[in-house]
């Protein structure tokens, strides 16, 4: 096992069709990001707030299930809308998530739900900041460094201990 502390490594990288539109590659799966048309993007995938708004709600959705399952709650469908504003690029960001749960739960259990949405890892991480720290490689370096860390399951996991 390595001992970088990292996760998984996200490749992105331009595809070379229309202005922005990139392809972000991890493990055996890949989604294109784009800008909208009226951006000058040619509209093909999400963008990255809407990613990041993606994030934030799959984790939010993920972690519940995680939760309901182990107290074997009836909780039969789990959904988030997850909308994201910034007055101007100096402003805090502001993610509103609306949790809609369906299934025979209680006053108790839906508000256990709710705190457990905002213990899911994605959450934590936007709140508390995050540090980024990029390095300019040499032309043609290897562009994909594999690495071993906490998975976003024991995340998750931790987030549900009671």
């Amino acid at each position: 096992m390595s001992s970088n502390p990292f996760g998984e490594t996200v490749v992105v990288a331009e595809t070379g069709l229309g202005r922005y539109q990139v392809e972000a590659r991890v493990a055996n799966a890949a989604i294109l990001i784009d800008e909208p048309v009226a951006s000058g993007g040619l509209g093909s995938g999400p963008n990255p707030y809407n990613l990041l708004g993606a994030a934030l709600g799959a984790c939010k959705t993920m972690t519940i299930r995680l939760y309901a399952n182990r107290k074997n709650w009836p909780l039969t469908h789990v959904q988030v809308d997850v909308r994201h504003r910034r007055a101007d690029l100096n402003a805090r960001d502001v993610f509103e998530a609306d949790v809609h749960l369906e299934g025979d739960l209680n006053a108790e259990q839906r508000a256990r739900l709710l705190e457990i949405a905002e213990r899911c890892p994605v959450h934590l991480t936007l709140t508390r900041s995050a540090d980024v720290h990029t390095v300019l490689l040499p032309a043609r370096a290897a562009s994909a460094k594999p690495a071993e860390g906490p998975s976003h399951m024991n995340c998750m996991n931790e987030a549900c201990a009671d």
